[in-house]
């Protein structure tokens, strides 16, 4: 009874939609001076050290002209990647960590920075929580149209915690046109997905509404020795348990044309999880859940003032909801609700040679802990200053900027020099030399976690960190090439407290320096290849003899992915392979505490067999070879895996658009 009202609550939602929608349509033309907003596609690597004026004032490309950024298009991928943490682990010195399968927690490690070093946004809307760390598996690839990546010091342009970099997950868009579309997703250890959305012209605007679910049961088998200390002793066939998961929500957007070229957009996004919780190899858990609620909202203005300058406001809120239950007398967490509320106002100006762009922030967090009553606020006020100086008819931009920041009680500086070169015949150069700074977490400084106590007087973590980079780019080809360092300082650990507690110190240091190569190719409108290698050293710098010069644990040494789409949408084949070497487990080195080498092969193909309304079908295996490894747990991660994908598209106003077209 409860799938059919839901099916029933579905449907009746998308089919009233596309009603409100075509009503919409029929409402007289726009006048001439309501240019509609130009759709565009952003390639798979973005060339950096050129301005394209088309791009959104609060795209990455536009924020930062001679970052190292990457954006990925999630709609060439529709269909084949389970989450957003999929897409993102092809990117060159991305490296995420999983603790399971669908549904269980994932995070990314850039360039050799922790994962509560790494911003997560969502449309501009900040994804970390309490502890720091922002939690991918909550972002279905569903939602997004895009995702936009930032390695390096993010701390100038984006605010504290961006010691690796920066990721913005942008949203599907709105259209003025009525779409509808729905897909639905099976495959091994019974996993579920689906989606539908709807979007269409509603009150002189453009809406879009999508609601999404999915569960799995992540119950794999899988092989392990019960006695490694002795050889040729039987492997032992065990199936993995408390790997469940299940969850859905909610995405709205609108988006109004203003006079003179304005615009609004208002967002509002809904997600719920329940997972199972399944602890360590050492300390396996019997009945740990965890139930999680995130609620968004955003809103922002933007529009031109002239020829040269623009401006824009955002506001946003976020409220999470975290329940762990089933857990040892004395060391569950309790509810615990994390809100964060802010503003943003930024203008740009452009006099001469300079593009003068300033930004004012402000925001206030809280967070509360069922047990104990633990609460803890404070706000954050930044002022953000960036020049992009352009010499020599633009060829040569010099790029500075800074950020004052005030993140409780803690004040910040983060500067930042970027500079690019256009050596013509899409040859470029740039490089980049910044600091960022990480406040200490919540949950680090006020919150007891179970046995992990707090420490108020900790030190914002920081980073100086440099990278340049050389890149060409073709008419169906594009190449870059660099080097990055960083030094990061005041780094945040746990140490023993006796008796059996631990306790946060900033104590640690590290250095991380490596190479990175992104490639792409697309000689055919029916071919894509793509590509991207990052080798990264680190060395521990803490003064302790049984760490000092020892590698980072979780930092594999080299990654490569190769990725290649080859045929027109009737039918076409894709295969991609990851290729990521062992990584230490504990900070002292020993390598047979370490998590193997993995290589990871997945293949596909889809056919879109039929046209009004685009059915398409897809196929897809995931680790091919059935490469068997662990997540930074220990735990066992999932095998070969097999999904099949039918998806509907439907765009009533195509066929008459090419009525139209048709006619004299």
């Amino acid at each position: 009874m409860r799938r059919s009202l839901l099916a029933r609550t579905v449907a009746g939602l998308v089919l009233s939609f596309q009603g409100l929608a075509r009503a919409g349509q029929e409402t007289p033309a726009p006048e001439a001076s309501e240019t509609p907003l130009p759709e565009f596609v952003l390639p798979t690597v973005e060339v950096i050290g050129r301005d394209d004026p088309s791009a959104p004032v609060d795209s990455a490309q536009r924020r930062d002209p001679t970052g190292a950024i990457t954006v990925i298009d999630a709609r060439e991928r529709a269909g084949e990647a389970r989450d957003t943490a999929e897409l993102l682990g092809g990117s060159a010195s991305l490296v995420v960590q999983d603790s399971g399968g669908y549904g269980q927690s994932k995070s990314l490690v850039v360039r050799g920075a922790s994962s509560n070093g790494v911003l997560v946004f969502l449309d501009g809307i900040p994804l970390n929580g309490a502890g720091g760390v922002a939690d991918l598996s909550l972002i279905p690839v569903a939602l997004l149209e895009r995702m936009e990546i930032l390695r390096g010091a993010a701390g100038a342009r984006y605010g504290a915690g961006g010691l690796g970099g920066a990721v913005n997950l942008v949203t599907r868009a709105p259209s003025s046109r009525l779409l509808s579309s729905g897909e639905v997703t099976y495959g091994s250890f019974d996993t579920v997905m689906a989606h539908v959305a709807a979007s269409g012209a509603l009150l002189d605007g453009q809406a879009l509404v999508l609601l999404h679910g999915g569960r799995s049961q992540g119950d794999f088998s899988y092989r392990v020795d019960e006695l490694p200390a002795l050889d040729d002793n039987p492997l032992t066939q065990e199936v993995r348990t408390r790997n469940d998961a299940r969850g859905g929500g909610a995405l709205l957007k609108y988006r109004h044309g203003l006079d003179g070229g304005g615009r609004v957009d208002v967002l509002a996004e809904l997600s719920l999880e329940d997972r199972a919780l399944a602890g360590t190899v050492q300390n396996p858990t019997a009945s740990r859940r965890q139930d999680q609620t995130r609620l968004s909202l955003g809103a922002r203005w933007a529009r031109p003032f002239g020829d040269t300058g623009e401006g824009s406001a955002r506001g946003f809120f976020r409220r999470d909801w975290l329940d762990v239950t089933g857990g040892t007398t004395g060391v569950d967490s309790g509810a615990q609700h994390y809100t964060v509320g802010g503003v943003e106002v930024e203008g740009r100006a452009v006099l001469g040679p300079n593009a003068l762009a300033v930004t004012l922030a402000g925001s206030s967090e809280s967070v509360t802990q069922a047990v104990g009553g633990q609460a803890a606020s404070w706000w954050r006020a930044s002022v953000m200053a960036m020049d992009e100086l352009s010499l020599f008819s633009e060829r040569v931009k010099l790029v500075p900027s800074l950020r004052v920041e005030r993140v409780g009680h803690y004040s910040l500086l983060s500067p930042k020099l970027g500079a690019s070169v256009d050596l013509g015949r899409g040859f470029g150069v740039r490089a980049n030399a910044g600091q960022s700074h990480r406040a200490p977490s919540f949950l680090e400084l006020y919150i007891r976690q179970g046995l992990m106590l707090p420490n108020p007087e900790l030190k914002p973590e920081r980073a100086l960190s440099v990278d340049a980079a050389a890149l060409w780019h073709g008419d169906t080809w594009s190449v870059t090439a660099g080097g990055f360092a960083a030094v990061y300082e005041n780094l945040i650990a746990y140490e023993l407290y006796p008796p059996n507690l631990a306790k946060p110190y900033n104590f640690a240091a590290a250095r991380v320096w490596g190479a990175e190569l992104e490639v792409e190719a697309r000689p055919r409108a029916w071919l894509t290849a793509t590509s991207s290698y990052a080798w990264t050293r680190t060395q521990n710098r803490y003064g302790d003899p049984r760490y000092f010069g020892k590698e980072l644990p979780y930092r594999p040494r080299h990654k490569w992915v190769g990725r290649l789409r080859v045929g027109p949408d009737w039918l076409n084949g894709r295969t991609e392979v990851l290729v990521q070497s062992a990584q230490l487990i504990n900070r002292v080195g020993e390598a047979r505490l370490s998590l193997p080498s993995r290589t990871w092969v997945s293949v596909g193909a889809s056919s879109t067999f039929l046209h009004k309304p685009d059915l398409t079908v897809s196929f897809d295996v995931k680790n091919l070879l059935d490469a068997r490894t662990a997540d930074y747990t220990g735990m066992p991660l999932p095998g070969r895996a097999a999904y099949v994908t039918f998806a509907v598209a439907l765009d009533p106003s195509a066929s008459e658009d090419s009525h139209v077209a048709s006619l004299p």
